[in-house]
């Protein structure tokens, strides 16, 4: 597999990643941008989305958000949505620098909190022919009411207050773990299927950190995606949504699917919110692939 490292600037922050070149491609060829999710890094199994992209004779460009992994970025472990969708579009401003891409036929690929990055970015920014939203977060507000037991919430935003307060008088940020083995313990991921993918993942991902910011997650419950679903068209849509998915509410990608125009095609695939990177790669992989293609190369 041809891949090599990159770095392109993003608003003043160098971002760095990968460049798998499309198998066969003599010349400019389509180009996927992707990134990872809450927290998460290339090497949590990117790789394997981006083979099976170069395969089928599709450039991928692939790189860790700022303030995480590879990418520079203060303060560290700090994840701003909107400042992601920025650089999402200041990787396709790289990507369209290259030779080796056809600028005509750029796609963007996103996954769970990159995945609302995906479905904004292909809204707002034309240069996107094709877009794929795998188990996207769509409504930070809805999924923060599910995901944070009632017993906790005041506590948690009591800490943001006192974050803020904190950060006011020059104070470093507070941080807030990701996962956590116990399932009682508070945490922004919780539940046992969380823990297993990023704990089993910290081998083939050494510079991940169980960590970010406390606002981080104030900016999250503020993030809502789902809103700009209807103003995709007429960009193709793929939308991947596991039906047994306790992270990102499966209702809430299905009422968004039904608010988006054509041209769009749902994808059911079986399992949990994690399954599309490891178990379900091929079908989760391949169905993108197959979208893609049939956009951008075809």
């Amino acid at each position: 597999m041809d891949r090599r490292d990159i770095e392109f600037d993003a608003d003043g922050t160098t971002l760095r990643g990968w460049f798998y070149r499309a198998a066969g491609a003599a010349g400019p060829a389509p180009t996927i941008v992707m990134a990872h999710g809450f927290s998460a890094v290339k090497e949590q199994y990117l790789d394997g989305f981006a083979e099976m992209f170069a395969a089928a004779g599709l450039n991928a460009l692939v790189y860790d958000h700022r303030n995480l992994g590879a990418s520079d970025g203060e303060p560290r472990q700090e994840m701003d949505p909107w400042a992601q969708v920025r650089d999402y579009r200041s990787a396709i401003t790289y990507a369209a620098t290259l030779a080796t891409t056809d600028r005509e036929r750029i796609g963007v690929w996103g996954t769970s909190y990159s995945g609302g990055h995906a479905l904004v970015v292909a809204a707002i920014d034309r240069r996107v022919k094709c877009v794929v939203a795998q188990v996207p977060h769509i409504s930070g507000s809805e999924s923060g009411r599910r995901r944070v037991r009632p017993d906790q919430l005041p506590g948690l935003l009591a800490r943001f207050d006192a974050d803020r307060e904190a950060r006011f008088r020059g104070e470093p940020p507070g941080l807030f773990p990701v996962v956590a083995a116990d399932p009682a313990a508070p945490c922004a991921l919780p539940g046992a299927d969380c823990w297993e993918f990023f704990d089993g993942s910290t081998t083939r991902a050494p510079s991940w950190r169980n960590q970010v910011t406390l606002r981080t997650l104030e900016m999250a419950r503020e993030y809502e995606p789902g809103v700009y679903v209807p103003r995709i068209s007429p960009t193709p849509l793929l939308l991947i949504v596991a039906p047994h998915d306790r992270l990102t509410p499966p209702d809430l990608m299905l009422e968004a699917y039904e608010r988006a125009l054509q041209p769009k095609r749902l994808v059911l695939l079986p399992g949990g919110h994690f399954d599309p990177y490891i178990a379900g790669l091929a079908e989760a992989g391949g169905a993108a692939r197959d979208w893609f293609v049939q956009h951008l190369a075809g």
